[in-house]
């Protein structure tokens, strides 16, 4: 019978612990927004211009990519906390289940850092477990360790928007040949090619001799073809709004992440 007894205990203590422990799980901050750094990690600046571009593509395509940085994960496993934000915070649009979370935690003292990106259940066939492994470790971590946040962060949003929007698939990625890069390739070789030629005609030479600088630099803005990705939002939370989050929140335990 005590045995009985202990047992019961022991079943209700872990229940009251788990409760305790998911009522520990941080709020959306308010106003709503997509990128919501508990840490203070990200200047006002940073904070704008990756919101901006995270708010852009969730209004022409209801996909919603949240970011939640914080220094301390409040004893859950990275991917877990990532999954639980996901569910609490109703992550993606009802019925298409179509959200994303990033988790950062930056180094604190002697603890690493970590990250996870959790795919909802509508986007794990397009941004699959491989694929955001390789994107957490190739696009986050090497600037993370530099503590530019900012960039990797940028970089990691910029490959799942492309994969979301279906710029590339997820074996192109892991490869590296995106389509794009090739077209923007082709592109800058025959305008080389019509410049050079309209340079030996002596036609408009000074003029097309100018252009070719322009070109050079659209080249060496990367792969997608678009630079940084960052919209022209003025600065501070106030320049926001409407943003009321989504009603998803069906995560199956896709993802991956890493640390460093």
């Amino acid at each position: 019978m005590n045995k009985i007894f202990s047992k019961i205990l022991l079943v209700l203590a872990l229940f009251v612990s788990s409760q305790v422990q998911g009522q520990n799980i941080p709020e959306p901050m308010n106003p709503p927004r997509l990128v919501n750094d508990f840490a203070g990690l990200l200047s006002e600046s940073e904070w704008t211009a990756l919101e901006g571009k995270l708010r852009a593509y969730h209004d022409t395509t209801s996909t919603q990519i949240y970011i939640v940085i914080v220094n301390d994960l409040l004893g859950y496993d990275v991917s877990d906390f990532a999954f639980r934000i996901g569910e609490k915070w109703g992550v993606g649009q009802k019925g298409k289940n179509n959200g994303i979370v990033i988790v950062v935690k930056p180094k604190v003292g002697n603890e690493r850092g970590q990250a996870f990106i959790a795919t909802g259940y509508g986007l794990e066939g397009v941004v699959p477990d491989a694929i955001t492994n390789r994107i957490v470790d190739q696009e986050m971590i090497p600037y993370f360790k530099q503590n530019n946040y900012l960039k990797g962060l940028d970089k990691a949003t910029d490959v799942i928007i492309d994969l979301a929007q279906g710029l590339y698939t997820a074996d192109e990625y892991k490869s590296k040949e995106s389509p794009i890069a090739g077209i923007i390739f082709i592109v800058i070789f025959f305008l080389i090619i019509i410049l050079s030629m309209g340079k030996h005609n002596r036609t408009n030479s000074s003029s097309l001799g100018k252009s070719v600088p322009f070109w050079i630099a659209l080249s060496m803005l990367g792969g997608s073809g678009r630079g940084s990705g960052f919209g022209n939002f003025s600065s501070g939370s106030g320049s926001f709004g409407g943003f009321s989050g989504g009603g998803g929140g069906s995560f199956g335990g896709g993802g991956a992440g890493g640390s460093w």
